[in-house]
């Protein structure tokens, strides 16, 4: 189908001279009214339809197919100009035309492609540029990647793509090679970001599970509040070795060791034991107040654990050191009866405070105070692999949670409280500063 005011290649200019341009939405009633000017071949197709014997997608199907041979043409033609019989003179010639495939976004479609070869002894098969062009996988491999991500199972794959004559490659099989070789490169891709250029303050650390496998996940805030995934590292958050892995890997890729950030934990011992080890103990770590609650008041009978619930969120609202003393107190007069829910409560709990030493906005304190920031990443990872019945190894663990995070951080947007970010990064600062001048004294 050749559309209007469409020039070939004049002969003697060189091959593919010429620019193209797509046609968009916008262009849809133009190219609407010009079918209905000149759509003869149309209206065997519209008494059809009319008496309910052909589906739209069945018109969909054949004019769509008949436009991609006709664009096939129009570049074969670009090359070799007209067929014209006799004719012998052109370094190019028409050869026949044979069966060939092109990918579309989530399958393949058989067509009728032309055939050149360069004429004499040295002379071969002359791709057409088209043709390699639809033919290119990462567009496939692409949407097969938000296909997937989508929960729809390889298994079920066949069953959501409509069904369409001569269509190819749909097979289980051929969907999970396309997508475990598009997921390794997403995890590549994770695996080697670079954060030299990335002015980080907070470092959100907390774990996953799929299966049987565990993976520490990290994601850091910029000094403008926006979100970035750090890295993906197997092992559950109370593995030490593991959490100190994924944050030496962060150093690796330009995360500055020596500056200050603010570290967001679940209360994982393992994970404040590997950011003491990777960057100091002077760092500030903020721990999670759900976790805390929640673990105080597993060790406490319901009614119970309602009024220490309370207490607790209260208690995390005053100033700091007033707040601390209203727990160490509710601590001892658990002591008594629920001395586990008392040691629970005592367990880093100064930690849990840091946000309100450090004198931040409200705003600020409800989005630090937890670690939401990166369970919300977390939940869309979980959306998007709950299809996965079997998880065979780590490197699939992986491959699947890196290409989830990444598709989950299109999404991201700034955190909650990002105006009063400034308040965080004059603290920290001021720290670097004092810290700076008391070795100065020392020495």
């Amino acid at each position: 189908m050749v559309l209007p005011d469409f020039q070939l290649q004049k002969k003697g200019e060189p091959p593919m001279s010429k620019s193209y341009s797509i046609l968009g939405l916008q262009n849809s009633k133009g190219v609407s009214n010009w079918l209905v000017r000149n759509g003869q071949f149309l209206l065997p197709m519209v008494s059809l339809i009319e008496a309910s014997r052909v589906a739209i997608d069945e018109l969909i199907d054949v004019l769509g197919r008949a436009s991609i041979e006709a664009v096939l043409t129009l570049s074969a033609r670009n090359l070799a100009g007209e067929k014209q019989q006799g004719r012998a003179g052109e370094e190019i010639v028409w050869y026949g035309s044979q069966g060939g495939s092109v990918k579309l976004s989530d399958r393949k479609l058989r067509v009728n492609k032309p055939r050149l070869r360069r004429k004499g002894k040295g002379g071969g098969e002359v791709r057409i540029p088209a043709y390699e062009a639809m033919n290119s996988g990462q567009r496939m491999s692409e949407r097969l990647l938000e296909i997937l991500m989508c929960n729809v199972s390889t298994r079920n794959y066949e069953g959501v793509i409509r069904e369409m004559a001569d269509t190819t490659g749909v097979s289980k099989s051929s969907v999970s090679r396309e997508f475990v070789t598009a997921s390794a490169e997403k995890l590549q891709e994770l695996t080697e970001r670079s954060f030299q250029e990335v002015d980080l303050l907070i470092i959100y650390l907390d774990g996953m599970v799929f299966g049987e496998h565990h993976v520490i996940g990290a994601v850091g805030v910029d000094r403008e509040g926006n979100k970035h995934v750090l890295g993906l590292q197997m092992g559950a958050s109370e593995n030490a070795a593991a959490a100190t892995a994924l944050l030496e890997d962060l150093v690796e890729r330009g995360v500055d060791p020596e500056k200050k950030y603010l570290f967001v934990i679940d209360g994982a011992k393992a994970l404040r034991k590997g950011v003491r080890q990777v960057f100091g103990s002077k760092q500030e770590v903020q721990r999670c107040r759900q976790h805390k609650i929640r673990n105080v008041c597993s060790h406490l009978p319901d009614d119970l654990a309602d009024n220490v619930r309370a207490e607790m969120k209260a208690a995390y609202q005053c100033q700091w050191e007033k707040g601390m003393a209203r727990l160490k107190k509710q601590a001892e007069w658990l002591e008594v009866r629920y001395p586990s829910a008392a040691a629970s409560l005592r367990e880093g709990l100064e930690e849990t405070f840091t946000i309100n030493r450090l004198e931040l906005s409200s705003s600020l304190r409800r989005c630090l105070g937890s670690t939401n920031v990166i369970e919300s990443p977390h939940s869309g990872v979980r959306m998007r692999t709950r299809r996965v019945s079997r998880w065979r190894d780590g490197q699939m663990v992986l491959r699947w949670a890196a290409t989830a995070f990444l598709e989950t951080e299109k999404h991201f947007n700034r955190i909650a409280g990002y105006r009063d970010l400034w308040m965080l990064e004059a603290k920290l600062r001021d720290q670097v500063t004092s810290n700076l001048e008391s070795k100065e004294d020392v020495a």
